[in-house]
Parts: structure tokens; sequence; C-alpha cells
């Protein structure tokens, strides 16, 4: 199984996915932000590298191959706020046979903006202008849990524990804590 953690910056992707790998140590913990980061190597630096084809098809075919090689399961913590990019992503999961668990972490703005504010240093730190608080805030979107596909798990990060948000993502995906 594919755990794809989704939501804004800020929201606790990263701890949720060090918690369900402290869970399941046998899982694979695959930050698709490295393929990004890999591409801006090799390619002029954008905005955002999401918008790079390259990148949605690479980030497929690398958790494929994580999934298919390395792990019985594959959590991935990445942002995916464009609904036409998520679509691509988690649609290209399904259709290579692969069960993909969606949650969706959400919380109130102003918890994401104190978050965002006293992260060091902030997310999206290798922004190519360097103005990576900026570029994160500026990302915040209050609406898109409402926008999140049927089947999605979504969840209130600002109002249950990392633990308790690993409770309820196993039991979602059937397996025990």
């Amino acid at each position: 199984m594919i755990v794809w953690l989704n939501g804004g910056f800020g929201v606790g992707k990263t701890t949720l996915a060090a918690e369900l790998h402290r869970r399941l140590p046998d899982a694979v913990v695959y930050d698709p932000e490295d393929v990004g980061l890999m591409l801006w190597k090799w390619l002029p630096p954008n905005e955002d590298f999401q918008a790079l084809p390259s990148w949605r098809e690479l980030v497929v075919a690398t958790a494929l191959s994580l999934r298919r090689h390395h792990a019985r399961t594959l959590v991935v913590p990445m942002s995916l706020l464009r609904d036409s990019y998520r679509a691509e992503i988690l649609d290209g999961l399904a259709d290579a046979g692969e069960e993909v668990l969606h949650v969706f972490l959400d919380a109130a703005p102003e918890v994401l903006r104190d978050r965002l504010r006293a992260r060091t240093p902030p997310p999206g730190g290798h922004r190519p202008d360097g103005s990576a608080l900026d570029w994160a805030l500026s990302r915040l979107d209050p609406t898109a849990a409402d926008r999140q596909p049927a089947g999605t798990l979504v969840l209130r990060s600002d109002r249950l524990t990392p633990a308790e948000l690993a409770d309820a993502v196993l039991a979602a995906a059937d397996r025990p804590s």
C-alpha cells in the first residue's frame, strides 16, 4: 500500500510520516521533494518543481519502483495542493495497480501560519529565490480540504496528536497500530 500524506505546508505531514514509520519500521518513507531538488540540479530552477511534467512523472515512477522492490508499505509526505497534479499522480499510482490511501491533513490557517513562522528552516528552503517562508505562506489554501477526491481520509492535525493521527491512518489502512 502507498499512504500519501497530503496537506498544506506546516500541517504535520513529516511528523505523521515519522510516527507511522516508528510503528511500521519496514515501511519506506519517500519524500518526492528530493526528486524536485534532483531536477533542479539539471534544469533551470523554476518557482515550483511540481509544475515540471518530469517531476510528476518521476514521482510516480519512483513510488512504483520503491513499493514494488523495497517496501510493502510506502509512506509519502508531500503536499499536492494543485488539484490537477494530485489527480495526475494519484491516478497514475492507481492505474499501475497500487492501493493508495490518500490522507489529507487539515488545520486552521492561523495554526499553519504560526507553525510556518516557527520553523527553521521554513519549508521549501531550497527555493531558487530564497524567499521560502513567503512562498509557503502564499500557498495556504483554506478550501483545499473541500476539494479532495472521494475516498480521501481528511484529518485535523490541529485537533489530533500525531499518535491519534497515526491511529486513524492505520485504522483506515486496516493495519494494526
